[in-house]
């Protein structure tokens, strides 16, 4: 689903915040013609698997919606250009190509599962119920996988898997 930001009415970031509660599984991604790092960042903070600017050309917005559907994110490459946010910029990961498998990360396995499902913007009540596991036991595995992705947030954390190319079987 392709949101504008610019809806009237409703905005597109309160829209998508209603979007995403009431279809938790279906990808959308947020269009704009302000391509901005904070509207990016708040466009993924409300649940968008990626965020195109409208200005893009016809092949990126192509590629960027193949990757979504991929279980990929998209962020226009200015978005990692801010040096705002240095803990992003300049992660003391090794490099990892494109497609990297999230087992390189040295994660446990219920640990990739609790990672793919914030990449899916989901909520840790719902990671919960998805995995069949308490609440404080998602908080916990979300604590390890932040710190493996040296960030603090599950914003920061879906640029950097989105950096990392991370790909989900």
């Amino acid at each position: 689903m392709l949101i504008d930001l610019c809806l009237p009415g409703m905005s597109g970031l309160d829209g998508m915040s209603v979007l995403r509660e009431k279809y938790p599984n279906i990808p959308f991604v947020a269009l704009s013609s302000n391509c901005d790092r904070e509207t990016a960042l708040l466009a993924l903070g409300r649940g968008a698997m990626g965020f195109i600017p409208k200005n893009s050309a016809v092949d990126t917005m192509i590629a960027a919606l193949r990757l979504i559907l991929a279980k990929g994110i998209y962020l226009p490459p200015s978005v990692f250009l801010d040096e705002q946010y240095p803990q992003i910029a300049h992660t003391s990961h090794k490099v990892l190509g494109a497609n990297t498998d999230p087992k390189e990360l040295g994660l446990t396995p219920r640990q990739i599962d609790v990672l793919y499902w914030i990449l899916q913007g989901i909520s840790l009540k719902n990671i919960s119920r998805e995995l069949n596991i308490s609440v404080n036991t998602v908080k916990a595995h979300t604590s390890v996988v932040l710190r493996t992705l040296n960030v603090t947030t599950r914003t920061q954390a879906i640029i950097v898997a989105s950096r990392l190319g991370l790909k989900f079987a």
